[in-house]
């Protein structure tokens, strides 16, 4: 109650009905979030995992604006749950500490939100309240525009429900249609990138064009061929143009033209579950016509997009050429090779998930999935990066199902019985239609329904699945995981590809882990630059990705070498700057004075050059010290010049500074340099202009010193 008290004490105008509620919102939401994450739940930005995160969000904001409770207090609540309900439900117990770090994650990210946007907020708020109400408003509450509050949730991430809760408390409301009319203006330009094109997918058939349908006698389309690829016949029921229909069920449409066809039945596979949309073609068949009055010189329909709006399947796309109109008799042709791809990526994401449980234990659940042509991806539930020896563990368990050609079986089961199959996969939270298809692969799905808890169904992939697949895992050809990454706390993604896509990643691995074991052979000298090319084409390059970590980890044993050449290499340069800087002492050592200007073998070792000149002013302490060591230019590479002084206090007082001097020097050699009056350092790349950088460092050395 402390926290309580000092908030009452700091906000008179709250009172002890407030308080007494946010009390009763942080217990009931903290054990609505401790069940639902133990579940497999995660909060996201969509969907399920949204409402989640909004009730996260509404209890932290009721324990920090409300009782004054301090970061982290909500995630401290979860042993408090599991202590008082785990009795009666153990399954609490499983996942305790994995529920309190996605929830303290959570409530340290919005924490930050919070406290911006409150403060946002209330500037909104304050405006709003003193602004003079309207000469016959009466009673009305103010009103905080739509704008500000999209603002507010667009740009500092601040959710509208609590802006409409806390506007609430303060007697104002929020402009929800204007805030609605913002946020479709902003989700509009975002699917258009910016322009006024929208994305050909969100051409779409709206609420009441479904339902205008059944009063123009069109009934849901038959999709029930939408597993098979032969081509079928089907009659135009209706034709949409993105804003209504043809009024006498009748159209003739232009080439280039974005329109709809609904058809009576259909074997294209409406985009769903995860799994793209079949492409192809719609003919009108000339020989089927019912009447003279309905020939004309018929047409073709390329479709590029296949959805379903109640019950409706819309082919999406334009006419090629002549014209189809409402009543005529098409052929329906799927692109074949695209089906094929689809099919092969949706096998693949079973089989893959099967791994994924057997390599990872039972906890990755499916969080979504993508299937293309092209790729696969799959989010599934694990609190930590999945290891690259994980990962290539689970693509042998996929590669070794393929190269088995086990029959896939797909058949349709009544649901009480089929959630019982041991071993059965399902997306946490999906509401399946009964009866429910189930696919199984390498075994009938017969078998699996006459004994539904037989250990052995643990062993192969099973679940509910109204997608299309291969007949046997063979057709998929080859499988590769190519990327994993997070996508929200505790989800991971993997990108895989099948096939020749497959195939090629795992030859271009082949092909680069020869090219790195080739250059383990070169000379020591051309190893940096091979070393070097191959780390910058690394990750332009597909592969599996336990073989491009793999080749990584060989690529670091190379420049782990690399670094013992090179101190070994700087070890031998310092040893020669060394005894070169005692050779120049002992050769001019009766004839020094007060400068001391020489040159020694260092290349551009910095390290080396500084050995030098200590071994020197350990010699001559009362002497101001200047060495150059030149790199001359070879092809393309230019030359370098270092430079590095060192001046005594006493050389100092009488004004000669090594930073000017070696400031003065560098630039002759076309350099910079600098540094602190005792010592300085500094170089060029102009190797013609030594002996004139050297006579410039005497005539400052001189000016100065005589000054």
């Amino acid at each position: 109650m402390t926290g309580a008290r000092a908030y009452r004490g700091k906000l008179a105008a709250a009172d002890e009905g407030n308080v007494d509620t946010a009390y009763r919102v942080i217990a009931d939401h903290i054990r609505t979030l401790t069940f639902a994450l133990t579940d497999g739940a995660v909060p996201s930005n969509v969907g399920r995992g949204y409402v989640l995160r909004r009730i996260l969000r509404r209890a932290v904001r009721y324990g920090r604006q409300m009782l004054g409770a301090k970061p982290g207090f909500f995630a401290q609540l979860v042993p408090v749950v599991v202590e008082s309900m785990g009795e009666a439900f153990p399954e609490l117990y499983t996942n305790v500490a994995k529920v309190t770090d996605i929830i303290r994650d959570e409530e340290d990210s919005f924490g930050r939100t919070l406290d911006r946007g409150i403060k946002l907020f209330t500037e909104v708020a304050e405006r709003v309240a003193s602004e003079p109400a309207p000469a016959n408003a009466g009673q009305l509450q103010k009103i905080i525009p739509g704008a500000e509050a999209f603002k507010l949730y667009d740009t500092y991430g601040f959710p509208i429900d609590l802006t409409a809760l806390m506007a609430e408390e303060r007697g104002l409301k929020v402009d929800m249609p204007g805030y609605e009319a913002e946020r479709a203006k902003a989700e509009e330009l975002s699917r258009s990138g910016g322009g006024a094109k929208a994305d050909e997918h969100q051409f779409i058939l709206p609420a009441d064009a479904v339902a205008r349908l059944p009063r123009l006698n069109v009934d849901p389309t038959d999709d029930a061929h939408k597993f098979e690829t032969k081509d079928t016949l089907a009659r135009v029921r209706a034709i949409w143009n993105g804003q209504n229909f043809d009024e006498h069920i009748r159209a003739s449409v232009v080439q280039t033209k974005r329109l709809g066809l609904v058809l009576d039945r259909t074997n294209f596979y409406a985009e769903m579950g995860g799994q793209e949309c079949d492409h192809g073609r719609i003919s009108v068949m000339h020989e089927t016509r019912t009447s003279s009055r309905d020939d004309h010189d018929g047409g073709e329909f390329k479709v590029d997009h296949a959805k379903a709006f109640g019950g409706y399947v819309l082919h999406v796309g334009h006419i090629t050429h002549g014209e189809i109109r409402v009543g005529d008799t098409v052929l329906l042709k799927v692109d074949k090779n695209r089906r094929s791809a689809i099919a092969g990526n949706h096998t693949a994401t079973h089989l893959l998930n099967f791994g994924l449980r057997s390599v990872l234990g039972g906890s990755p659940d499916q969080k979504g999935s993508l299937v293309a042509p092209d790729r696969l991806r799959f989010d599934f539930a694990h609190n930590q990066p999945v290891a690259p020896a994980e990962i290539e563990k689970v693509e042998a368990i996929v590669n070794k199902q393929v190269h088995d050609n086990l029959t896939v079986f797909a058949e349709k089961a009544p649901l009480y019985v089929a959630k019982t199959i041991n071993g059965l996969r399902a997306v946490f939270g999906e509401q399946y239609p009964d009866p429910v298809r189930v696919v199984s692969i390498g075994q009938p799905v017969r078998d699996l329904l006459d004994s539904p808890t037989s250990p052995a169904w643990g062993e192969l992939s099973v679940e509910f699945c109204g997608g299309t697949h291969v007949q046997t895992t063979k057709e998929i050809g080859r499988f590769a995981i190519i990327s994993e990454e997070a996508v929200a706390k505790g989800v991971r993604r993997v990108t895989c590809c099948t096939g020749p896509a497959a195939l090629d990643a795992h030859q271009q691995a082949d092909q680069f882990a020869q090219r790195v074991a080739a250059a383990s052979k070169l000379p020591d000298a051309q190893l940096p630059g091979e070393v070097q090319v191959l780390l910058a084409e690394l990750d332009k390059v597909t592969m599996p990705l336990a073989r491009k970590a793999a080749i990584r980890a060989e690529l670091s044993g190379l420049q782990e070498k690399l670094k013992a050449l090179g101190k070994t290499a700087a070890a031998a340069k310092r040893d020669q700057a060394v005894r070169e800087a005692r050779a120049l002492v002992e050769s001019v050592k009766a004839s020094l004075d007060d400068v001391f200007i020489g040159g020694v073998a260092a290349d551009d070792d910095r390290q080396a050059l500084a050995a030098a000149v200590k071994v020197i002013a350990d010699a001559c302490p009362r002497n101001a010290i200047m060495l150059l060591s030149v790199v001359e230019p070879v092809g393309d590479e230019p030359g370098k010049v270092a430079i590095m002084a060192q001046v005594p206090a006493t050389l100092v007082a009488r004004g000669l500074k090594a930073g000017d001097w070696v400031r003065e020097t560098a630039a002759v050699v076309g350099g910079k340099g600098g540094g602190k009056p005792d010592q300085a350092q500094g170089g060029g790349s102009d190797t013609s202009k030594v002996r004139d950088a050297v006579s410039m460092a005497r005539q400052v050395a001189a000016r100065a010193l005589m000054g």
